[in-house]
């Protein structure tokens, strides 16, 4: 089992969707990930697939097409088997330690404990990661040196 990275995230579908058509917890939690160079968001084609359907279905094809430029530029793909949950097969590829989704299935005790079997992530709703997010601390982990603050405009 490789080591999974606190520095590399993935959102699942709707969290990338909340994100770009409501803000909120989805915006906050993701942008902790734009804010800062050394933190990754990681999704798969079929990730970005289900969302780019999802915000194409609640607002416009224009508009998702647009999204998906930008992500594509934004994210580091993944590849894994077709039929696989994308948020979970992107994490697992691009060995993320967060997922971060509203699906209750995905973050149940029984789904965790299956999960960690076969790798090391925390699947949490954005309203949680975003409160946990502690950039300091993480940096001081992942990276050498001191924290030296927000180096991204999340918005730019």
């Amino acid at each position: 089992m490789a080591e999974a990275s606190p520095a590399r995230v993935v959102a699942d579908a709707d969290v990338l969707g909340a994100d770009l058509l409501c803000g909120g917890d989805a915006r906050a939690a993701l942008d902790h990930v734009r804010r800062h160079s050394w933190v990754t968001l990681v999704a798969s084609n079929p990730l970005l697939d289900d969302a780019q359907a999802i915000i194409a279905d609640l607002a416009d094809p224009g508009l998702a097409a647009d999204w998906r430029e930008r992500v594509e530029a934004e994210r580091e793909s993944v590849d894994h088997p077709e039929g696989d949950h994308p948020a979970l097969a992107s994490a697992y590829r691009g060995e993320a330690a967060h997922v971060l989704s509203y699906d209750e299935s995905l973050r149940s005790a029984t789904t965790g404990m299956a999960l960690n079997a076969h790798m090391t992530v925390s699947v949490r709703t954005p309203d949680a990661f975003a409160a946990l997010f502690d950039a300091q601390s993480l940096y001081e982990l992942v990276e050498d040196g001191t924290y030296p603050g927000p180096d991204r405009d999340p918005r730019a």
